[in-house]
C-alpha cells in the first residue's frame, strides 16, 4: 500500500519530549529535528530542520500545562508540516486539553472542545490520535479520523498484579468518583472480576473545580477500593470520594487515572489524603516537584507506538481500543 512506501517521521513539541523519545524507541526510529523557539515578545517560532515532503508525519504534543502555549505550538507545527508538503499530518495528543468544556452546562457557556477541534483541523491535521478523551463523543467534534486509545487495560493490569490477594478473596471494589465515569469504571472492573460501586457527586456550576460528595451507592464495607477516572486535576473530587468510601467501611483506597493534570493544590491534597496510592499514565509529564511516594506512573508510550505503527502501515487499530 502507498503509505508503506512513505517515510515515517516523528516530531516532538515542547510539552513532553520524553514521551516522544519513548515512542520512537519503541518504533525503532529517531526523533525528527525541529527547533521551537521564542521571539523576544513571546511569539512562538519553529524551524523544521529536515525535509518532510511526501512523508507520513506524526506530531506528538499533549496540550497540558501551560495549555495555551502548548496548543499554539501544536497548531504552528501542524501548519509548518502541511506547508512543507508532508503527505499526511497526524496529530498525536495523548492528553487533549479543553476536553471538559464539551457542552453548554448553563447559558452563554462556550463549547471550547469543539473550538479546539476546529483549530486543529483548520491548521491542516489529517488524523488525531488521543487517549481517554473526557467524553467519547468528542471524536464527533472532528471531521477527520480520530483514533481513541485507552489506558484502562494498562491500569487494570497493574492492579491485577498489585492487588492479587484482594482479588483472590473477592474483596475488591471499583468505584467511579462520579456518575459520568461509570462506563470507564465498568471497563476497568471487568478484567479484574471486581464489584462496582458509585459515588454520587454534586458539582457546583458556579465555581470551577469544586464538588461535594453526596452518597456512596453499593457495598464497600471491608473491601479494598480502587477509584477510577480519566483525569485527576486538583484532586478534590478524588480525595472527597476516598474519604466517603472509607467512611462507609472500606479498609483501603487506591486511585488511578489516565491523565495526571495535578494542578493547584493537587499534590498537597494527595499527600494529606487517606489514599494509599495514586497510579497514573505518562500522557502528561510529571514535574520533579510533583513526584511523591504516593504517585506511581506507568508508561503508555508503547501503546501509542503500536498505534502509530499500525496507522502508518494501514493495519487495523481497533484491537488497541480494547
Amino acid at each position: 500500500m502507498a503509505s508503506k512506501l512513505r517515510e515515517l517521521k516523528v516530531f516532538s513539541g515542547g510539552a513532553h519530549p520524553e514521551f516522544t523519545r519513548s515512542i520512537c524507541e519503541n518504533l525503532g526510529v529517531g526523533v525528527a529535528t525541529a527547533n521551537i523557539f521564542r521571539f523576544s515578545d513571546g511569539e512562538i517560532g519553529l524551524s523544521v530542520e529536515e525535509s518532510v515532503r511526501g512523508a507520513d508525519v506524526y506530531v506528538i504534543q499533549p496540550t497540558c500545562e501551560p495549555v495555551n502555549e502548548n496548543l499554539m505550538e501544536l497548531l504552528i507545527m501542524i501548519d509548518a508540516m502541511r506547508r512543507a508538503s508532508a503527505y499526511r499530518v497526524n496529530v498525536v495528543t495523548p492528553y487533549f486539553g479543553y476536553a471538559r468544556q464539551d457542552r453548554k452546562s448553563k447559558a452563554r457557556d462556550p463549547i471550547t472542545a469543539k473550538l479546539v477541534a476546529n483549530l486543529i483541523e483548520k491548521a491542516g491535521a489529517d488524523r488525531v490520535l488521543a487517549a481517554d478523551l473526557h467524553a467519547g463523543q468528542l471524536q464527533g467534534f472532528f471531521d477527520i479520523p480520530v483514533d481513541h486509545l485507552t489506558g484502562i487495560p494498562l491500569l487494570a493490569a497493574y492492579f491485577r498484579d498489585a492487588l492479587k490477594k484482594e482479588l483472590e478473596q473477592d474483596s475488591l471494589v471499583v468505584i467511579p468518583p462520579d456518575i459520568g465515569a461509570v462506563t470507564r469504571a465498568r471497563r476497568f472492573a471487568v478484567p479484574l472480576n471486581a464489584d462496582l460501586a458509585i459515588v454520587d457527586k454534586r458539582r457546583s456550576h458556579e465555581v470551577a473545580n469544586f464538588s461535594e460528595v453526596m452518597e456512596v451507592i453499593g457495598d464497600v464495607s471491608g473491601k479494598t477500593a480502587v477509584l477510577v477516572d480519566d483525569i485527576i486535576d486538583t484532586a478534590g473530587t478524588m480525595v472527597q470520594a476516598a474519604e466517603a468510601v472509607l467512611a462507609r467501611g472500606a479498609k483501603k483506597v487506591y486511585a488511578c487515572a489516565t491523565h495526571g493534570v495535578l494542578s493547584g493544590p493537587a499534590i498537597e491534597r494527595i499527600s494529606r489524603s487517606p489514599i494509599h496510592q495514586v497510579v497514573l499514565t505518562n500522557t502528561i509529564p510529571l514535574q520533579e516537584e510533583k513526584r511523591i511516594d504516593k504517585i506511581t506512573v506507568l508508561s503508555i508510550a508503547p501503546l501509542f507506538a503500536e498505534a502509530i505503527s499500525r496507522i502508518h502501515s494501514d493495519h487495523s487499530v481497533s484491537i488497541l481500543f480494547r
